[in-house]
């Protein structure tokens, strides 16, 4: 039997695509949970339709967020820190305080999308990898200073 996926199935195949199948297993199982539709001439040109238009949507979100990568990489930022005796750091320059950077630069990412590793407690230049999207990740160049 041949069904078209609506979701990803483990071992089967990826959304969208067309697979052949048992028909107790698209019967029992992928039909009553709404994983897979037939493959019948309608809903093959019924999904063509819809991946060109996810494929269409992709395309923007990947130039949106190519924009996002430019605009980041052109960055300097720097975060001014506490420190005490022999430059050492009171307190951490965290995923939040480099968000509230972005921000006052103009440019707004969700915290999820800062890959940094651990809260940064020395003083230096560090380039953190902010994933804007799954293909695009964006290298911001982050100077931590001693506050005046």
């Amino acid at each position: 039997m041949k069904v078209i996926l609506r979701e990803d199935v483990p071992d089967v195949g990826l959304a969208g695509q067309t697979v052949e199948v048992k028909t107790g297993y698209g019967r029992n199982y992928l039909f009553p949970r709404n994983l897979a539709i037939p493959a019948t001439k309608a809903n093959l040109k019924a999904i063509d339709e819809v991946t060109r238009q996810k494929e269409t949507r992709e395309r923007k979100a990947r130039r949106e967020a190519e924009v996002v990568k430019d605009r980041i990489e052109k960055l300097s930022l720097s975060a001014e820190v506490l420190v005490g005796e022999e430059d050492k750091v009171f307190g951490s320059v965290t995923v939040h305080d480099i968000v509230g950077l972005l921000a006052g630069e103009g440019v707004s990412v969700p915290k999820g999308t800062v890959q940094l590793e651990n809260p940064i407690k020395v003083l230096g230049v560090y380039t953190i990898p902010i994933k804007i999207d799954k293909d695009v990740t964006a290298d911001l160049k982050l100077w931590v200073v001693k506050k005046s």
